[in-house]
């Protein structure tokens, strides 16, 4: 292991703030500068890979955990109801960076963007923006309509796990931003906590002896015996073995930001720059990424504006959507947001106000990562969750990437003698078409009530269908004339 994965979180977080000197990324030469020069905030879009909307301490995670993640929670505001608005990597991704919904801008899986659709990078350019991307540049296509000013890709960067690194890259674009007077964009995207996780078997035979030694240590490792179970997943041992491997992924993490933050400071930019911390979608175990949960969209979404912000402001009232960064970052960079936008501008949530029309979120899932179709639709509000999968014929089998590591082989392992795994592998593998949750005695969605026949639970099951499938019609889901509840 090298000298940057043994140090201390202080050694760390020392170097990151004394990286001016030698770096070995470059930029390309000064691009056009558009015709505005006026003073605009900067812009920090730091995300991580698959951590779970609780995962974090300040979230409802181990106080433990996340430092650097919960220093950033007190100086800014978080929305303790964000979604995602598809729970995997690449949609999800392009869904944010172009504010509307995977079917209305192409990328309903692993494709690219329509060249119709506007992308952030084209309405800041023309503000006099710097931007650059470290890491996940592969999963904003096509690479080239985003015109990245610095690209930092995974093995410049410790595969995507070495925070010296990723301050390192992150300085090179303050450096240039300042020497030039512009203002920048930069979006670090940690690969922590993605599998394989610190530690793992999976990890040894994954990457390289000469990989694993660019990788840095998580300034802390836990154990199984210290590791938090999600209350979706049985508490078995191999299970508890991977959460704990999650665990210390998801604490380099933290370093990472810290070590990105500490950079920003250095570069005397914070007072000038707009912090935005999310994870792209929930953990990537069975019942979370890639479906359409309660807890696979969710995401702890972080911004720190200096002089917008209310420092430690909690909103627990309203759900918001990362889709809604696109049109509140135009505001901020004084860009004309395009028309057909599906996200809506946070920028009066961000110290107290109140927005109409956040009572409920909608959600969607389209393809696997390996292009196999499992279209979902989620409803999400304070107290229900409804999914309907469009997909779940009787016959059909689901498979994700999900399903790779060791909490899946648990499960099915442990279903041969326990009747409630083997319930809980079967309703996974095969679903129903409708699915819902009353969070407030079931937070964990373990029991569909959809064929409840209370009257409390077939009201509220038909209002759900209406919600939806007026969703369905008003943003022309090419699904809506396969919902079997359509009006």
């Amino acid at each position: 292991m090298n000298q940057a994965s043994a140090m201390s979180r202080r050694a760390l977080l020392s170097r990151a703030a004394a990286i001016a000197a030698v770096s070995p990324f470059t930029v390309p030469a000064a691009s056009a500068r558009g015709d505005s020069a006026q003073a605009t905030p900067n812009i920090l879009l730091f995300t991580v890979d698959d951590m779970g909307g609780d995962s974090p301490g300040c979230f409802g995670g181990r106080a433990d955990l996340t430092p650097a993640i919960d220093r950033l929670h007190r100086q800014g505001a978080s929305f303790h109801r964000a979604h995602v608005p598809v729970a995997i990597c690449q949609p999800s991704r392009s869904a944010m960076l172009t504010g509307r919904y995977p079917h209305r801008n192409g990328a309903e899986g692993f494709e690219p963007i329509r060249d119709d659709v506007p992308v952030l990078n084209d309405l800041l350019r023309p503000r006099g923006y710097l931007t650059g991307i470290l890491g996940k540049a592969g999963h904003l296509t096509p690479v080239e309509r985003f015109a990245w000013d610095l690209r930092a890709d995974p093995a410049d960067l410790g595969m995507g796990r070495n925070p010296a690194r990723y301050a390192e890259a992150a300085t090179t674009l303050f450096d240039r931003a300042k020497a030039e007077g512009r203002p920048f964009f930069l979006m670090a995207n940690a690969e922590d906590p993605h599998r394989p996780y610190h530690g793992s078997a999976a990890e040894q035979i994954g990457y390289t002896p000469e990989q694993r030694a660019t990788m840095a240590t998580p300034s802390r490792v836990y154990t199984p015996d210290e590791a938090t179970i999600p209350g979706y997943l049985p508490d078995l041992p191999n299970i508890r073995k991977e959460m704990s491997e999650y665990l210390s992924s998801a604490r380099r993490a933290d370093d990472t930001l810290a070590a990105v933050l500490a950079a920003l400071e250095t570069a005397g930019l914070a007072s000038s720059t707009i912090v935005i911390f999310m994870s792209d979608n929930g953990i990537a175990v069975p019942y979370a990424k890639a479906n359409c949960y309660e807890h696979s969209t969710r995401t702890p979404l972080i911004i720190r504006w200096p002089g917008v912000t209310r420092p430690g402001h909690a909103d627990h009232r309203h759900f918001v959507s990362t889709m809604d960064l696109f049109p509140t970052l135009c505001r901020a960079a004084g860009a004309q947001p395009p028309d057909g936008l599906d996200g809506r501008d946070l920028t009066s949530l961000l110290n107290g106000g109140i927005q109409a029309g956040r009572g409920s979120i909608t959600t969607v899932f389209h393809e696997s990562a390996n292009g196999a179709r499992y279209d979902m639709r989620g409803v999400h509000d304070p107290r229900w969750s409804y999914v309907w999968n469009a997909w779940s014929d009787g016959q059909a089998s689901y498979q994700a990437e999900n399903m790779s590591g060791l909490t899946w082989r648990a499960m099915v392992t442990a279903a041969a003698t326990d009747p409630a795994v083997a319930e809980r592998v079967t309703f996974y593998q095969h679903r129903v078409p409708e699915e819902l949750y009353d969070l407030d005695s079931d937070p964990h969605a373990l029991h569909n009530l959809a064929g409840d026949t209370s009257p409390e639970t077939t009201a509220v099951l038909a209002a759900k269908r209406t919600t939806l499938d007026a969703w369905l019609r008003d943003t022309g889901d090419p699904y809506r004339d396969r919902y079997p509840w359509r009006s």
